[in-house]
Order: structure tokens, then C-alpha cells, then sequence
């Protein structure tokens, strides 16, 4: 009796904790999104010299009270969790253990709460609580492009650093010491500057054969700024085409099943779905 009491407080505390398809679970969560944005700007206020001044312990004091609140938060939804190794080796509870152990680290290591800023990770949840799966396909395109970019865009850094390392020695030849290009690493610095056109003018070319080679430069800079934005842009187009042609493709067949989640076994998530409402992890497509 008393096992069977147990497991139906972890599955109504599950329901709470991971769902926001009720009242108590929308609610929880609502009050979760607050409680991170509040802790984030706890965070940069912390950071303004004269307001750490005036307001630091008290600051301080709601921090902890925050990283405690964020602490059992966790710890319930690991009791929670059917599968907790599962939960824990997740995107979101990889994040719910990141967001809580800078305050802990503190203690050690002088200045190591800054890195609660982290907990604007957190706030990637709205996504599932306002239910914008919308959102999250579209982030599936991008992330589907990106990694069919990934070969193309590394022949082309590789291309652009061996294209500055050869401007920089080149550089570092005509210039010289004399006008600031004291070394072959500090002639390439130049011309990644140069060359993405941000130009910090810290070191710029007095020689007129440096002036024709840093405009060759800047002009080619321009260019090759256009290239990854190209190839991610092809990619982009035809990713959404094969995500519109399985669009169609799941509608004109019959009800796509609901995706299972491998780290916790549920099978309760909606048909377009992409992340566990129960753990958080993100889920295999089944259809398409």
C-alpha cells in the first residue's frame, strides 16, 4: 500500500514537473520562467560595481534563496523522473545541474557566480510551455542546414586562414617592425581584421605597397563575407523544401504515431512533438 502511495505521488509530482498540459503543471511552470528571469537579473546587478556596493549581501541573499529553489527543483524532478539517469544525461537536465552548481562552486572559487548567467538556457522552455512547436520545427530546419554546411564551411575556413597566413607574412615583410608589424602573428591578426572588415585600426600599413595590399584586401574581404552566407542559405532552402515535403507527406496519409522517447520510455508525447514532456529529451522522429 505504502509502495503504491508512493508511486502515485511521483507520477502526479511528474505530471507537475515535466507536463504543462495542466493546470498545476502550467502553473509550476509560469512560475519556474519568473523565477529564472528574476535569478538572471539578480546576476547583472550583481555585476554593477556601485550597485554590489550599496545592495550586495541582500543581492546575495536571494541568490542563494534562488539556487536553493532552483536545488530542490532538480532533486524533484530526479525523484520524479521514471528514468532518472536518463533525465539527468538530457539537454534540460544537463542545464538544470549547470544553472545551480556555480552558486555551489562559489564557495571555492572567488568570482565562479558569474557563470549563472548560464541559467538563460533555462528560458528554452517557454517553447514547450506556450506549446510553440512551430518554433522548434523551424530550429530543426536550421540545425538540418547547418550540418549539411558544416563540410563546405570548413574547406572554406581552412581556405580563408591559409589565405591570411600568407597575407600576414607578406605583411610582416613589406611593414616591418617599424610600423607596427612586429611579428608574423601579429601581421595575420592584422589581416583577419582586415579581411572581415571590422578594421580596429590599432595597426595599419605606412608603406604604399602595404596600402595597395591591405585595399586588395578589404576589397576581397567583402566577397569572401558573402560565401557562408551562401551556402547556408542553399541549405537552408532545401531543408525547408524536405520539411514541407514531409508535411504534406505525413497529412495526406493516415494520423502520424506519437514519437517515443528513448531516454524514459514515455510514449504519452504528442503526435508533433519534439522534445519528452516528461524528461525533457529530445525525441526520435518516428514518421516521415
Amino acid at each position: 500500500m505504502a509502495e503504491n502511495a508512493s508511486q502515485d505521488f511521483r507520477t502526479r509530482l511528474a505530471r507537475v514537473v515535466f507536463e504543462s498540459d495542466t493546470p498545476a503543471g502550467r502553473r509550476f511552470d509560469v512560475a519556474l520562467l519568473i523565477s529564472i528571469v528574476l535569478s538572471i537579473l539578480l546576476v547583472m546587478l550583481e555585476s554593477v560595481q556601485s550597485v554590489r556596493a550599496a545592495y550586495g549581501s541582500t543581492l546575495r541573499a536571494l541568490e542563494w534563496g534562488f539556487t536553493g529553489l532552483f536545488t530542490l527543483e532538480y532533486l524533484l524532478r530526479l525523484y520524479a523522473s521514471r528514468r532518472p539517469l536518463g533525465y539527468a544525461t538530457s539537454f534540460f537536465g544537463v542545464v538544470d545541474l549547470l544553472t545551480i552548481v556555480p552558486s555551489y562552486l562559489s564557495l571555492f572559487v572567488v568570482g565562479a557566480q558569474s557563470l549563472l548567467a548560464v541559467r538563460a538556457l533555462r528560458l528554452l522552455r517557454v517553447f514547450r510551455i506556450l506549446k510553440l512547436s512551430r518554433y522548434l520545427g523551424e530550429a530543426s530546419v536550421l540545425t538540418t542546414a547547418l550540418r549539411a554546411s558544416r563540410f563546405k564551411i570548413t574547406v572554406f575556413v581552412c581556405t580563408v586562414l591559409a589565405l591570411v597566413i600568407i597575407i600576414g607574412s607578406v605583411m610582416y615583410l613589406v611593414e616591418g617592425a617599424r610600423n607596427g608589424f612586429t611579428s608574423i602573428p601579429i601581421s595575420i591578426y592584422w589581416a583577419i581584421v582586415t579581411l572581415t572588415t571590422v578594421g580596429y585600426g590599432d595597426i595599419s600599413p605606412k608603406t604604399p605597397l602595404g596600402q595597395i595590399i591591405s585595399s586588395v584586401l578589404m576589397i576581397v574581404g567583402y566577397g569572401i563575407i558573402a560565401v557562408p552566407t551562401g551556402i547556408v542559405t542553399a541549405e537552408l532552402t532545401r531543408a525547408a523544401r524536405q520539411g514541407d515535403g514531409a508535411a504534406v507527406q505525413a497529412a495526406s496519409g493516415a494520423s502520424a504515431p506519437r514519437p517515443g522517447c528513448k531516454a524514459c520510455s514515455n510514449t504519452e508525447n504528442d503526435a508533433d512533438a519534439r522534445y519528452c514532456k516528461r524528461c525533457g529529451a529530445q525525441l526520435v522522429d518516428t514518421f516521415g
